[in-house]
């Protein structure tokens, strides 16, 4: 493979990567995008009972109930996803400390062609090699073909809890907006507060991504008023329907 072709990847089929902060990114954009969700799906949920009724209490109930249920079902597949990539991780470093205790020559050698891939001469790849080898093979192999910290897994606890926090901080914001002003403005200034929260949430996901703003920015703009005026018409037929 050349350097034109992509991404190098080692034999176990993983792409290294920079490890904490990276990893500190990733759980900052995750949270960003949790707290999106909790902000899209609660505004919609309580827009759309607003056009069934002006009764803040069916209004309070729905949406404390969907800020609930989105935060735990948040949460729970946090867990699970984040579990099923701790098995991962802890089975790729199993699999290398077998290979290093059977194939210690082997491993080696391949620990030297990484470096050199990276822009190290042969001498000093050889030489770097040799000394992590020397100290500790087990962190400088998981390291250079990992990318992982084998004393700092993901915590699949702390994803779900982190995951749950940011959707109920987003929720809480439509909901609050729906609650306290009085009947006749309540959707409109809820659409306009959603709104701003989805644009600054959009800009701060697309910084962190390191991409342009605009386009991140007018998708989540565009898909959260399209979801609140969806649920606020449906919402005012079946109140009018008397369903």
């Amino acid at each position: 493979m050349t350097a034109g072709d992509g991404p190098q990847r080692n034999h176990h089929g993983v792409e290294p990567h920079g490890a904490s902060m990276g990893q500190r990114l990733n759980w900052l954009r995750a949270g960003v995008l949790g707290a999106n969700d909790g902000i899209v799906s609660t505004a919609g949920l309580v827009v759309g009972f607003a056009g069934a009724t002006t009764s803040a209490g069916p209004i309070l109930t729905a949406g404390v109930a969907g800020l609930l249920a989105g935060a735990v079902s948040m949460a729970l597949g946090e867990y699970v996803s984040v579990s099923s990539q701790r098995d991962s991780e802890r089975a790729l470093l199993a699999k290398e400390r077998t290979e290093l205790d059977q194939f210690p020559d082997e491993e080696l050698e391949e620990l030297v062609e990484i470096y050199v891939a990276k822009g190290a001469s042969e001498g000093t790849a050889r030489k770097l090699a040799e000394e992590l080898t020397a100290k500790d093979p087990f962190a400088a192999h998981v390291d250079a073909e990992l990318g992982i910290d084998p004393n700092d897994l993901t915590n699949p606890w702390h994803a779900a809890l982190s995951s749950a926090i940011a959707f109920t901080i987003g929720a809480l914001l439509p909901l609050i907006a729906i609650l306290v002003p009085p009947s006749d403005v309540r959707v409109p200034i809820t659409f306009a507060v959603v709104v701003i929260a989805l644009a600054i949430t959009g800009a701060v996901s697309a910084r962190l991504g390191r991409a342009s703003w605009r386009p991140a920015v007018v998708r989540l703009v565009i898909g959260g008023a399209l979801a609140m005026v969806i649920t606020y018409g449906i919402g005012e037929f079946l109140g009018t329907a008397g369903l």
